[in-house]
């Protein structure tokens, strides 16, 4: 599992809650993050040299725990994982779509997002088919900013909420989906601004109901009488502001985190700087 930040962490405590015997490998790429404001070709790089890697380390499945990627990379990502090694691949757009076309009233749904998540018209697309459904769409690229650096209250984030969430307000959404794994984090103030009658959708829950369906389908389900299931968290920055804020979501799941860098050459091999930790190879059945 990867995000460019601490935002996919949201998407791992639901995958613990609802398979605890499973054992999760995730990475935060906070060296390179966050991804919305990098172009698509870019961030498509950076996703398929962390997806390689974990591939490589013999995980059993992929969680792209990031909207930017998700929108950027999915259809490269299931052709060269799914369709070439047999690995399956799970997003977090498609959920989120679905929750939000089953929940609103009005047809009206609001998206907050990165720049990069709206500008790719991925939740358009995972929503055209619903009839009825209309998509108002606002990037609140200050947002990521916050959570990162761990402001999820106080009257600068609530200043910065009352700006972006305006206009999805006079939209008249009756239904809201976060479309950043981040903006869980700020999920407070951003149901405080939008009021209690516009329920917020994420796509923790819904992803993780999906990673569940993708191992019972190929029976590679973790049983209750395996070894307890042993997490590693690795950052491609600072390990030590990251595990702070893993932490506040984790708990004791997050033990110590390691730096981990990932670069790619020009020939497309991939480069780990020797003042870092590489990936351990024991992590088979990972996801």
């Amino acid at each position: 599992m990867f995000d460019s930040g601490v935002g996919g962490l949201t998407v791992a405590r639901s995958v613990l809650d609802q398979l605890p015997h499973e054992q999760v490998l995730y990475i935060g790429d906070t060296a390179n993050g966050p991804y919305g404001p990098r172009d698509i070709a870019e961030v498509r790089s950076l996703a398929l040299s962390i997806m390689d890697e974990l591939v490589d380390r013999g995980v059993k499945l992929l969680v792209i725990a990031c909207n930017t990627a998700s929108a950027a990379v999915l259809h490269d990502a299931r052709e060269r994982y799914t369709l070439g090694r047999g690995v399956p691949v799970i997003e977090v757009i498609h959920p989120a779509a679905r929750t939000a076309a089953r929940v609103t009233r009005n047809g009206r749904v609001g998206l907050i997002a990165t720049r990069g998540t709206v500008d790719s018209r991925a939740y358009d697309d995972a929503l055209q088919a619903v009839p009825g459904v209309e998509l108002f769409s606002q990037a609140c690229p200050r947002f990521v900013e916050l959570a990162e650096r761990g402001v999820t209250t106080g009257a600068e984030v609530l200043d910065v909420a009352e700006e972006y969430l305006a206009p999805i307000k006079a939209a008249g959404v009756d239904t809201l989906i976060l479309g950043c794994t981040h903006y869980p984090l700020l999920v407070g103030p951003i149901s405080y601004v939008m009021g209690e009658d516009v329920p917020l959708v994420t796509s923790s829950d819904e992803t993780a109901k999906d990673v569940y369906r993708a191992l019972a389908r190929k029976n590679l389900l973790r049983g209750s009488d395996a070894p307890e299931p042993r997490h590693d968290f690795r950052s491609t920055g600072d390990p030590e502001a990251f595990s702070v804020l893993a932490r506040r979501f984790l708990g004791p799941e997050v033990a110590a985190v390691e730096r981990i860098a990932f670069a790619s050459s020009e020939s497309g091999a991939r480069v780990v700087p020797s003042d870092v930790s590489p990936l351990p190879a024991t992590l088979q059945g990972s996801a």
